[in-house]
């Protein structure tokens, strides 16, 4: 699937950045930048902060000190700039049971402001191996069933920075083949990925890694 490239070329740095729960520390002093046609994957131990850091780069969790800045302008949490970057994709399928797939993918996308055709969202559902399956309802689909409409979403997605946590939770090799494809092509448009997963990724290469400190006490 040919697509356009991401408007504009961008940067995402982080400086100073901490946060603790409690009176534990997660994550202290990060500093890092990535820019456009690159990605950065997260790793480390459970607990040691990988999805606090996505939440605090989404806008939905603040940090104790530290900036976030997207070129130059300092983002604030759920700042109008953040909302307009970023696609965020938690580790727990935000899906409605009473909702079809595709129902589903539509309220997604209405989320992030985008307005794609029917035939649009059909290709992308049956690209991501959900044909036959649009119209059933979300409590009728497996697990990666379910975390396909996901696939489906990046797969039409306009936002230069995606946010992906354990995106590969639930999928088959077939399934995982697919994600790190669409990564890619995202990559090539010039999009960014910040990603955290306890599994190897097949992605091409412009990624590098961040490996976050163990909190296990």
């Amino acid at each position: 699937m040919s697509r356009a490239a991401v408007a504009g070329v961008h940067s995402l740095s982080v400086a100073g950045l901490s946060l603790s729960r409690g009176p534990r520390r997660l994550f202290s002093d990060l500093a890092w930048r990535l820019d456009s046609g690159h990605a950065l994957i997260l790793r480390g131990a459970n607990g040691s902060g990988k999805t606090t850091l996505l939440r605090v780069l989404a806008g939905l969790t603040a940090s104790d000190s530290g900036s976030v800045k997207w070129d130059d302008l300092q983002w604030t949490p759920l700042c109008a700039g953040q909302r307009a970057a970023t696609l965020y994709l938690g580790h727990i399928n935000a899906l409605k049971d009473e909702l079809t797939a595709a129902e589903n993918l539509t309220e997604a996308l209405s989320f992030d402001g985008l307005a794609v055709t029917d035939s649009a969202q059909r290709a992308a559902l049956d690209r991501v191996g959900l044909s036959g399956r649009h119209d059933l309802l979300a409590r009728r689909l497996s697990q990666g069933q379910k975390r396909r409409i996901g696939l489906a979403r990046l797969s039409l997605s306009e936002k230069p920075l995606w946010l992906l946590d354990e995106p590969t939770n639930a999928l088959d090799a077939e399934g995982a083949a697919l994600f790190s494809d669409l990564v890619d092509e995202h990559l090539n448009r010039g999009g960014m990925a910040c990603i955290a997963t306890h599994l190897p990724l097949a992605l091409a290469g412009r990624t590098r890694e961040l490996s976050m400190g163990t909190t296990i006490q």
